[in-house]
């Protein structure tokens, strides 16, 4: 998603966090959090350094993947994964 003028900083920040706490939340390396979401490993770095920001889509599949953590038999990654979810996605991206 480019950013358009009403974009704020803070909002890409926020987007550039939850993907790198999500990615160590479930402990993979940028290389490897790309396969999973099916982009270029260069992707992750831009959306993680704020050079760019991830589709609608891509969004939507982080938000999903923290939706199943929130699932998991691991009570601290259920327990991260919520409070993930809820201080990024209560708010439309």
């Amino acid at each position: 998603m480019a950013t358009t003028p009403g974009t704020s900083t803070e909002h890409r920040t926020n987007v550039s966090k939850v993907i790198r706490q999500l990615r160590h939340l479930l402990g993979l390396t940028q290389a490897q959090f790309a396969l999973k979401l099916g982009v270029a490993s260069p992707t992750i770095v831009r959306w993680e350094n704020n050079r760019t920001q991830p589709s609608h889509l891509a969004l939507m599949q982080l938000k999903a993947m923290l939706q199943e953590l929130t699932n998991s038999s691991d009570e601290v990654q259920q327990a991260c994964a919520q409070a993930l979810l809820t201080k990024y996605f209560s708010q439309n991206f």
